[in-house]
Parts: structure tokens; sequence; C-alpha cells
């Protein structure tokens, strides 16, 4: 999962180094939480959260296939 979101996020932002990924273990299953450069958080987050949304449905369904529990958080 965690190379999946990775593979996501750098595709869609303007400085693909500084993407990173960590992975958070939480009572009700797996954290990844997103980092990107400030610059790049719009084109993460989209208008009105509409691709934030988009790269959280995939990263569930794709972990749902596998019986894993997994949040996605694009954090600062």
């Amino acid at each position: 999962m965690k190379e999946l979101l990775l593979y996501m996020a750098k595709n869609l932002v303007d400085d693909p180094e500084s993407v990173t990924v960590t992975e958070v273990e939480a009572e009700d299953g797996k954290v990844l939480e997103l980092h990107v450069a400030p610059d790049d958080m719009g084109k993460v987050i989209g208008r009105q959260g509409r691709i934030a949304k988009e790269i959280r449905t995939i990263v569930k369904t794709v972990a749902q296939r596998t019986g894993e529990k997994i949040t996605v958080e694009i954090v600062d």
C-alpha cells in the first residue's frame, strides 16, 4: 500500500523527491501519513478535496482486497 500511495503522489506533484509516506500502527488498522512539499499540497488535495478523496478510495479498495484496514492522512 505504501508503494501505491508513493507512486500516485509522486505523479501528481512538481517536487517528487519531497514525497514521503510514513506507516503508523493504529488500534483499528494502519494509517499512512502522506508528506509533500508545502507548494504541492494543493495538487494532492485538489479542488474541494476531490483528489484526496479519490486517493483514499483507491488505497482503501486495494487494502480491502488484502483484508487490511488502511486510512490515508495528508500531513503538513
